[in-house]
């Protein structure tokens, strides 16, 4: 066996019992304080809400322990149990003349397949457990076209990037990872510019926010803030779910601001101009920016390390493929994005902990242009809403949350308050 074979499955094997450990620790620590509100919160949230809020979670929990094995076991089977060799032979039969076309073709049947293999558990998660807590409101029909689109754009969009990509690595010589990673910035941000008016509109509509309190008062705080944008939508959020948001969508002048109908529906017009005080605070302190930067970075070194990876023999062997030479570069690409997250997940912390920081950044601003205790009580009504747990358990959030724990946002907006 390959040192390189060794260190992958010692790898798999650490991601998948760190993901299960962290997993059982969560389950344990929501369901040890599912009978009791944290003290903060007791005034504001009941405890048939906080029961509620921590069975949904220890259920999402369950559910993402049998999305790690059911991953790991394909992961397993595409490599080291022959499928990647199997698929890459059906792909060459599928286009026997054309070895750059055997190599879309063969990419595009790994993202198949493990579309197929998720796509249970994403109707189940729908359908049972959404369903189970009163979130879903999708059809069998609606989900069926959802999956449809979304198939269709991904192949619209990610077709001729992966064409050019393969093209870069045969025609660019050593450095076609510098070349690819130009052209992957000039492609995501041409996806940002696009969303907002070409793609999101495919899946949801899209209606001017009304006149009125509202929308005068998030007028106001706009131009308080000196933000430009192209306009104020409400989205038809409701059509599928009952939880509530409100985003920035877009680059430049495609900037728009969205709410969820649900978010309008449950906040008045206080706490809506706080939410949206938040969000202003990621712009104003530039948050996006740096996070598209840090993306590029991570992206510039990863695709460095698959040059590097690709002209090593042993790097497709250690991992149960042999190649046709026509389809080495297919081939790089596909165990590199099979095998990344496997060696990854320990880092994942490092992103979160960033995330958090920039949250409590946000929330800061936002405290300065509104009074605190609107953001939160929306935040409290939306941790309600929800079903968010109160009580997560601390190193499981470290490494999954992307925003901080109620308790810490709630204490530092009620200290703000009090000053």
């Amino acid at each position: 066996m390959h040192p390189f074979t060794i260190l992958f499955v010692a790898a798999l094997l650490l991601s998948v019992g760190l993901r299960f450990w962290l997993a059982s620790r969560q389950v344990r620590h929501v369901a040890r304080h599912r009978d009791a509100v944290p003290a903060g919160f007791a005034d504001r949230i009941g405890l048939a809400a906080h029961r509620r809020a921590a069975d949904y979670t220890i259920a999402r929990v369950r559910l993402g322990i049998v999305e790690t094995a059911i991953s790991a076991a394909l992961l397993i089977a595409f490599t080291l149990l022959g499928g990647l060799q199997w698929l890459m032979q059906a792909a060459l039969a599928v286009a026997p003349g054309s070895p750059f076309a055997a190599a879309i073709v063969f990419v595009a049947l790994v993202v198949l397949v493990g579309a197929i293999v998720d796509l249970p558990i994403e109707a189940w998660r729908r359908f049972r457990l959404e369903q189970r807590f009163g979130f879903n409101r999708m059809t069998p029909g609606l989900f069926v076209a959802d999956t449809l689109k979304a198939a269709l754009v991904g192949a619209a969009l990610g077709l001729p990037l992966l064409a050019l990509v393969l093209w870069l690595m045969r025609a660019s010589g050593e450095l076609w990872w510098l070349w690819t990673w130009l052209a992957w910035m000039a492609f995501n941000l041409a996806v940002m510019v696009l969303f907002p008016t070409v793609i999101a509109p495919l899946f949801n509509k899209f209606e001017p926010l009304p006149e009125g309190e509202v929308r005068e008062r998030v007028q106001a705080l706009l131009a308080r803030c000196g933000f430009r944008s192209r306009g104020l939508f409400v989205m038809d959020g409701s059509r599928r779910s009952a939880h509530g948001n409100a985003y920035f969508t877009g680059l430049g002048k495609a900037r728009r601001i969205v709410f969820f109908d649900t978010l309008l529906a449950r906040l008045d017009a206080d706490e809506i101009e706080a939410v949206l005080a938040h969000e202003l605070g990621h712009f104003r302190l530039r948050h996006i920016p740096k996070r598209i930067g840090l993306t590029f970075a991570i992206s510039l070194a990863g695709l460095w390390l698959l040059g590097w990876l690709s002209r090593q023999p042993w790097f497709y062997q250690s991992l149960g493929l042999t190649p046709d030479p026509s389809m080495a570069d297919a081939a790089a690409l596909v165990l590199f994005f099979l095998a990344l997250p496997v060696f990854a997940f320990p880092l994942q912390p490092l992103l979160a902990l960033a995330s958090r920081r920039h949250e409590f950044q946000a929330d800061a601003f936002a405290a300065a242009q509104t009074d605190p205790k609107h953001l939160a009580s929306a935040l409290v009504k939306l941790y309600e809403d929800n079903a968010s747990t109160l009580t997560p358990d601390p190193v499981y959030s470290a490494f999954h949350d992307s925003h901080p724990p109620a308790v810490q946002r709630i204490g530092r907006l009620s200290a703000a308050h009090a000053t």
